[in-house]
Formats: structure tokens, sequence, C-alpha cells
């Protein structure tokens, strides 16, 4: 959520940046301003009249200790008058508030100078790209055929079961998954990421202080009767850990990571792009989450771009680097990098992990702060990555590294599946 200060500081830079995520948001400001003045001058006459109020409360005593009792009477009739005034008054700047909350959420958060204008994907930039496209022979299968011939995945197991989206993993297929699970987890804490494992389901508190709501209420699996939602990333869990913290400058970094399951309803998304494990309802994925001074949020973006790139570089996986255009980012984001790595047999880019920084937009909704070398309670940032999404890893590796009778795995995949290849069965 956005500071009120600055909305009330600088609204034309607050609508200009807008415009980078092509949101106006003109109305909206102006009707919060409208709403900021209102409460200012309902708070200043609640303020007085209570002043008021005591000072008479005061000269009602001190008359009474004179004996001055008519005179004391007649001030308890302006007592009256003036509670009965303030009795409305905490009621209509609270009415005002709510107001003010609702108009504010439905802001999304600056995007960064460094994020370039645009629409859609095709506006995005690609700033590196690293790894060796494999040149496959002309009989090459997609991987939704070789998880059939290697007894991998059973998709329509799947639909049978659930529905579409909800593939079942079988033998080498569950054991390649809980391979990169381990793996990823392993490569993360090496680097300072603590492991928590936390709920699959979380509140709308959880998922208004992340950004989710109000926003992508329609892609998130809802339990009425509870009134939980299934996360749609560990994300939502790991950063609300540190709801309503004060934290110390000493304690900073705060790095997390998860494995999870995550559960997308993906409204709208049908055709040849969710054939497979290219779009699902329910996937694996592995998380970073950081919580830093704000001084240092860059720095640590870059940090967890260059540890998600090194991640890819060890699987052996042709990859690229893209920064979003303001059109292709999320709602809470203030920049974000999409990882895409190249499926040799489909011959397309495939998004796998994208790694953002949220500047004080998260934490403002979760009043997550720290107390600065004077005292201060200021807000901390927040940032996030996929480190990594599974079943497009998955894709990518059995489609680059097939052979005649097997699939190759890279070397950092051995010790953790077992073997160096997977053969076909009974081969």
């Amino acid at each position: 959520m956005l500071q009120m200060a600055m909305i009330r500081q600088q609204p034309d830079f607050v609508k200009e940046r807008l415009l980078v995520k092509n949101f106006d948001a003109s109305a909206a400001i102006a009707k919060i301003l409208e709403l900021d003045a209102q409460r200012k001058r309902l708070q200043v006459e609640m303020e007085s009249e209570q002043a008021g109020l005591n000072a008479i409360s005061k000269e009602i005593g001190q008359l009474m200790a004179k004996g001055e009792k008519e005179k004391a009477e007649e001030k308890k009739l302006e007592v009256t008058t003036l509670k009965s005034k303030l009795s409305y008054l905490p009621d209509a700047v609270k009415a005002i508030e709510d107001q003010l909350h609702q108009l504010l959420v439905t802001l999304p958060n600056l995007p960064s100078a460094q994020v370039p204008p645009g629409k859609t994907p095709n506006d995005n930039i690609v700033v590196k790209e690293g790894g060796t496209k494999p040149v496959l022979p002309a009989n090459a299968l997609a991987h939704w055929d070789l998880a059939r011939k290697y007894n991998l995945i059973d998709f329509e197991l799947g639909n049978k079961i659930t529905g579409s989206g909800f593939p079942v993993y079988i033998d080498k297929g569950a054991r390649i998954q809980r391979a990169m699970i381990q793996y990823f987890l392993d490569y993360n804490t090496r680097a300072g990421f603590i492991e928590y494992q936390p709920p699959l389901v979380v509140n709308e508190t959880s998922a208004y202080g992340t950004g989710q709501l109000p926003d992508k209420e329609g892609q998130m699996y809802y339990v009425g009767e509870d009134k939980l939602y299934l996360i749609p990333t560990s994300e939502v869990p790991l950063t609300n850990i540190l709801r309503d913290a004060i934290l110390h400058e000493k304690d900073l970094p705060v790095k997390m990571t998860a494995y999870t399951p995550c559960f997308r309803r993906e409204a709208g998304s049908y055709g040849k792009d969710v054939r497979g494990l290219n779009r699902l309802h329910q996937f694996d994925k592995v998380e970073i989450v950081q919580v830093v001074h704000p001084d240092y949020s860059y720095q640590a973006l870059e940090e967890m771009v260059n540890h998600v790139e090194s991640l890819l570089l060890s699987l052996d996986l042709p990859y690229r680097i893209l920064r979003l255009c303001g059109g292709d980012m999320s709602f809470a984001s203030a920049i974000t990098y999409d990882f895409e790595v190249f499926s040799a047999a489909q011959e397309k880019w495939l998004e796998v992990s994208s790694v953002s920084n949220f500047e004080s937009f998260q934490t403002n909704r979760m009043k997550i702060r720290f107390k600065d070398e004077h005292g201060k309670t200021q807000l901390l940032h927040s940032l996030n990555g996929s480190s990594l999404a599974i079943p497009r890893i998955l894709a990518c590796l059995l489609e680059n590294n097939q052979d005649a009778d097997l699939i190759l795995l890279p070397k950092v995949l051995h010790k953790y599946f077992g073997a160096e290849s997977i053969l076909k069965p009974n081969a």
C-alpha cells in the first residue's frame, strides 16, 4: 500500500509513475486528497472541542470550590452540549478513514525508475542470455510425450481425480521432483536463507498483506466455510511471519526459503500454451524471500537475481533474464526480473522465476518495521523470488536432454536423484 504522506506531498509524481503501469490514478488520488482534507478538518474540530470541554470541566471545579453552584450548573449545560457534539466526531473520522483505506488499497505500487514503459510482454527488455540451446534430432518429443514414454507423469489420471491442471507424478517422475526440491532448498540454505515449512492456507489478512487481495481474488482458491485461501506461492505465508514486527537493524536482513505446493486458478487460461506442464493449477515451487533495510533493497535484488541465475547455470539450461515493463508487472511490485528457460522441443521460452522488489508496499500493509540508530521506527523493504518453479524446469530438462532411450540429468542432480539419467521402463 502506498504511504499517505507520499500521496499528500507528491500527488503528481504518484500519478505520473502509475501511468508507467498503465494505471490512471487521477480520480482516485483526487478523492483521496479530498477525504484526507475532510479527515484533518474533523480531527482539528474534535481536538478543539475536546480542549474546550477540558477547560469548562476545570472551570466547573473552580466554581464549585468557590461555592458558586448556579454558575457551575450553567457550565454543566455547556458540557452536555459539547459532549453531544463530540460523540459523533470519532465515528465521522472513522468513516472517512475507512473510505480512505478502501481507495488506497486499489492503487498499485509505484514502479521503479528502472522500469521501462510498455503494455505487453513484447515490451519487456532482455537484459541477459546465458547457456547454449541444444540441437535436437528431428524426431524429438515434447515433454508431455516424453512423460508418457518414460512413465513419469499421467495428465489424464490427474484430470480423472481432480480436473485439468492437476497432474499425477509417477515413480521416477515423482523422484525427480523430490530431487529438484531438495537440491533447490540446499542451494538456498547454503546462501544463508533459513528454511521454513509454512501453512498451505492463509487467512484474508495474510493475503491482503502481500497484495494478493484485493488484486488477485479471482486467481486464488477460496475455502468459503473457513474463509481461508490456498496459497498461490509461499511468499504469502513467509512474508507474513514478520507481520506487525519491529526488528532491530542488527537482525537484518531476514532471509527465508520454503518449498510448498502452490495453487492458482489461472482463470481464463486456455489453448496450446497450457498443455502439459506449461500451466498448472497445482505445482511445486521453492521460494526465497528477503526483508531488508530500505537502503539496501536494490543491492539485495541484485544478489537474488545473481542467485537464481547461478542456480539455472548449475542445471545447464539455456536462459534469459528480462526486466518487465510497467504493463507486465504485478500489482505490488516496484521492479521485477523474469527468468525464462528455453524449451527446445516446443521451441519457446518458459518463465521459471520472477524476482521482485516490493520496496515498502507490502511492509506498509503488514506493518513490518525496524528501529533505526536514532530510535525512529521506519518501514522495511521486502523482496521475493522463485528459486525455482519445478514444472517448467522439469519440462525443459526432459526436452533439452532427451536421447534415443534415456534422458540425461545435470550433474548436480545425480546424487539427489540417485542416477545420472532417466531410462525407459524395462530398458
